[in-house]
């Protein structure tokens, strides 16, 4: 792979997700380690799914918003709760990291799963240094207050993203600059999505940002790099954008499919024909760009013509909470509920186990 893509949707609380400071250590009040069971075998997923991933195991983990992990072995699939170790049931990401340990990130805390226990690493964070950090392939990203902390397999360090001349309030959960979405570049540098700010580039050293086109405001949901290089941004209310590393395109203002009701009124309900809610982008085996709003389906982008897919064609919702490539290069669907979908290139199909 040419990169390494870190996906992380939050919402303004998830603000108070924390990491670690080390690999995990012995059994302490502020590490618990909690004794795996076997968790409990059952007929399907749950509901209100926000993410895939697969694992080195070649697993299929799905997080639930309410009803914890499910995994998915290719004969039965396991559901773990709270009961089972997990910190919390509402689960927004899934990562592995260089060891093949699993990392879940909570409405509550972050905690890992090593194939065996969950341990729950939330407090810990609390001791980790802040310092400079060089980012490289197999690196997470945990969410904390008024930073992030960067977890290379071995260390956890904390940094932030915000100019030096700004100061984070101490008394609300306001993040403009918190981080909604993040990318690690063959160069060693993070691009993170940002609640308010649009996008800074960050290389251990020197914040870059860009914030123009309207880019900032809405969070930046989605960061993705194509094959050929050039970087995507999407925004939940100003649509998708194209940056080419010189110039930034709002592609959806370029495609009339703007939905100014939502950036002015804040409405939420589905608008079919938009393009402005943006919250995943992915690629396909043969070069087409897809992405996927949280109120008009997935659009299939070929680097011309648009293409909308909705409930029409096969989605069991317009809601596209996320779109994950496996190692075989087959794009899985999120749409929120407790199902998810693949799709041929034309229309999509309900995934069976």
């Amino acid at each position: 792979m040419k990169f390494i893509t870190v996906f992380i949707a939050i919402t303004v609380v998830t603000y108070t997700m924390l990491g670690v400071l080390r690999t995990p250590q012995p059994t302490t009040a502020h590490n618990l380690k909690t004794p795996m069971h076997s968790g409990k075998v059952v007929p399907k997923l749950g509901k209100e799914l926000d993410c895939i991933f697969q694992d080195r195991n070649n697993n299929y983990w799905f997080a639930s918003n309410s009803e914890g992990v499910f995994r998915y072995d290719g004969k039965e699939i396991v559901q773990f709760t709270e009961q089972d170790g997990l910190c919390c049931n509402f689960v927004f990401t899934i990562q592995e990291d260089i060891h093949g340990t699993l990392w879940f990130s909570t409405r509550d805390g972050v905690c890992s799963y090593n194939g065996l226990m969950f341990t729950n690493q939330t407090k810990t964070i609390k001791n980790a240094p802040m310092g400079s950090v060089q980012f490289k392939r197999g690196g997470l990203f945990f969410n904390n207050l008024n930073s992030i902390c960067y977890y290379d397999g071995n260390t956890f360090t904390n940094f932030v993203i915000h100019p030096d001349s700004y100061k984070p309030e101490t008394y609300t959960l306001y993040r403009p600059y918190g981080m909604y979405s993040s990318m690690i570049d063959t160069d060693g540098k993070a691009w993170f999505g940002m609640q308010e700010k649009g996008i800074c580039i960050y290389d251990g050293k020197t914040r870059t940002y860009i914030n123009e086109k309207g880019l900032t405001g809405p969070a930046v949901r989605a960061v993705f790099q194509d094959k050929a290089g050039v970087w995507w941004f999407g925004n939940n209310g100003a649509g998708l954008f194209r940056y080419d590393g010189t110039t930034l395109t709002n592609i959806t203002v370029e495609k009339g499919l703007g939905n100014p009701e939502f950036l002015a009124k804040g409405k939420f309900a589905d608008k079919l024909g938009t393009m402005a809610r943006v919250f995943a982008i992915n690629e396909d085996k043969n070069g087409n760009l897809w992405i996927g709003t949280i109120d008009a389906g997935v659009w299939k982008y070929d680097g011309t013509t648009l293409t909308n897919y909705t409930t029409k064609d096969g989605l069991g919702a317009n809601s596209i909470r996320a779109i994950y490539k496996d190692k075989k290069g087959e794009l899985w669907f999120v749409d929120g509920s407790d199902t998810v979908y693949t799709c041929n290139g034309m229309s999509f199909t309900k995934v069976t186990f």
